[in-house]
């Protein structure tokens, strides 16, 4: 779609093993893509997230600082993974595919691209790597314990990034001004990052309980990323 996209393959083909190595990738991304794509305003949105994830660990505070640190990593993953799948021409969640068929769509507002990637990767990929992270370290997902504690505890911090988001990004792709009778606001103000990652949450408890059964496992995640195109498409129809 765009001329730079075979430079973007090289950095998301690669396996981050840590959050510096993630910050790594994202800021190549943020570097190689123009305003003028949309993919540029999720991963942005993703990088300021991330740096903020990095902060709030080494500042300390939490009970299981490596486990957040190795779902950082685990939840990456998934968005390279993506994003080098549809970079190939492979098929890739729908939810996802929502955001890259219409990277280049100028009628669509930046904060509506980040958005769409934010819903995709909280609702389709995040209890994917809660299980992952879980199976990883020899834990496990449950609404009691440290780990629920220092993962919920990081809502605030990604509520103030999407709020000061919504603000930022509210132009069009290309920079020029939305309309004021736009109806943007009521469609994000609908959008709950922290309730979002709820549910994440709770699907990667049903998730782990699965994971014995992959014909189970595959259409739960299959209705998850049903769900989550619906939200993404929604999320990404053109402001007049």
């Amino acid at each position: 779609m765009f001329p730079y996209d075979s430079a973007l393959l090289p950095a998301v083909q690669s396996t981050p093993v840590s959050i510096a190595d993630v910050l790594t990738i994202l800021r190549t991304i943020d570097g190689t893509c123009a305003d003028g794509d949309g993919l540029k305003w999720f991963n942005w949105l993703y990088l300021q997230v991330t740096e903020a994830v990095e902060a709030r660990i080494v500042a300390g505070g939490f009970s299981a600082p490596a486990w957040l640190a190795a779902l950082d990593v685990q939840f990456a993953r998934l968005y390279f993974n993506a994003l080098a799948a549809s970079l190939l021409g492979q098929p890739v969640p729908d939810c996802w595919q929502a955001l890259f068929e219409r990277r280049n769509q100028a009628q669509i507002a930046r904060i509506q691209f980040a958005f769409a990637g934010i819903n995709a990767h909280i609702n389709h990929d995040l209890a994917e790597a809660i299980v992952a992270t879980c199976t990883a370290t020899g834990s496990v997902p449950a609404h009691s314990g440290v780990l629920y504690t220092d993962y919920t505890a990081l809502n605030s911090t990604l509520d103030s990034l999407i709020d000061q988001a919504k603000h930022t990004l509210d132009v069009r792709l290309l920079g020029d001004a939305l309309p004021p009778a736009a109806q943007l606001e009521n469609t994000l103000a609908a959008w709950s990052v922290s309730a979002a990652r709820e549910s994440a949450w709770r699907n990667a408890e049903i998730l782990w309980h699965l994971r014995a059964s992959p014909d189970l496992s595959s259409a739960f995640m299959n209705s998850l990323d049903g769900l989550s195109s619906v939200a993404g498409n929604v999320l990404l129809v053109p402001v007049p």
